[in-house]
């Protein structure tokens, strides 16, 4: 079902009017009557008979008295139908195609029963606008380990009531330890899930990939309110990705004008249309990366670690080519 909530018209059909007020009351707001009277071009006297039905149908409709007051709907025994407009009917199918190929265990199912649902109900130019979406989109595979849905809602929870959690966290040499850590944020790379947290027994900020932990528990506990070491909890977790490996600074001559945009770092032209290339830290596996797909000479200057893993991947790179096997 859908309701296009910005198109103002007179609500004569009682059921219309029933619907379009549904609608604005499930936006995370309080109306004043005379807001919704203007909204749906009726009087407040039909406003408050409107809402009485509402109740009447079992919506809990929740009214404040008083000048600041209005109506607001409030959670209650069952979920209402959502009404929808276009633009967020097709969000929520787009997302939930997206949903399903998330390494969240059961989700694919789960998703895939509400989109099902969805489009039954979506209008004929919704429903290709989201079909021709679809169609036009192919995920890459993956076989990234699957997070368990409970440990994400038992986690976010946590957070939202600032609760210690404890749990067995499994490093990636398969080693086990007890972990007592006050939990953060939740952030997603790609198909890993990630907690920023407190570890109170080490004192310090660690991450912690969700897929690991085991043995999951809320304490009850109240975590210590703390100021996190970056501006915001996905750069965290992307620093303290890069120093779990050594980075480096590389300097090469690129056989190119000028460096592209997308490589970074500086550049100084020198002659014979050449340029001198200077980069910001990074692996040397993401500094090979850059380098090979330019589609140039590239003259690698420093650092020598570079130099060496560039030979590795040119050796296993002539192996494939004359389909040789290392004995």
């Amino acid at each position: 079902m859908t309701y296009s909530a910005g198109i103002l018209e007179p609500m004569s059909d009682p059921s219309a009017r029933l619907l379009a007020l549904l609608s604005l009351l499930q936006t995370p707001r309080e109306w004043p009557g005379t807001e919704l009277a203007r909204r749906l071009e009726v009087s407040p006297r039909t406003v408050r008979r409107d809402v009485e039905r509402l109740r009447d149908l079992g919506y809990p409709v929740h009214a404040t008295m008083g000048a600041e007051g209005g109506y607001r709907l409030t959670a209650g025994a069952a979920m209402p139908p959502l009404l929808l407009d276009d633009e967020e009917a097709v969000a929520i199918a787009v997302g939930l195609r997206a949903a399903a190929g998330q390494a969240v265990v059961g989700i694919e199912e789960a998703s895939v029963r509400a989109l099902t649902k969805l489009e039954q109900v979506l209008p004929a130019r919704l429903r290709y606008r989201v079909g021709a979406l679809g169609a036009a989109t192919v995920p890459l595979p993956g076989d990234q380990p699957t997070v368990e849905p409970g440990s994400l809602t038992l986690l976010a929870a946590a957070i939202a009531n600032h609760e210690r959690v404890r749990f067995t966290y499994r490093t990636g040499d398969g080693v086990e330890s007890r972990r007592l850590v006050e939990p953060f944020r939740l952030v997603t790379a790609g198909r890993r899930w990630y907690l920023v947290g407190f570890d109170t027994d080490r004192d310090d900020w660690r991450i912690y990939r969700v897929d690991r932990l085991a043995s999951l528990l809320a304490t009850g506990a109240r975590a210590t309110s703390r100021e996190l070491p970056e501006k915001d909890p996905a750069a965290f977790v992307t620093s303290k990705l890069y120093s779990l490996a050594p980075t480096y600074r590389a300097v090469a001559t690129l056989h190119l004008p000028a460096v592209p945009a997308h490589l970074g770092g500086e550049s100084t032209p020198l002659d014979g249309g050449r340029c001198r290339w200077e980069s910001a830290s990074d692996t040397l596996e993401w500094l090979a990366f850059r380098l090979l797909t330019l589609g140039c000479e590239v003259e690698v200057h420093e650092p020598p670690e570079l130099v060496a893993h560039l030979r590795a991947v040119a050796d296993r790179a002539h192996r494939a080519a004359v389909g040789k096997r290392v004995t």
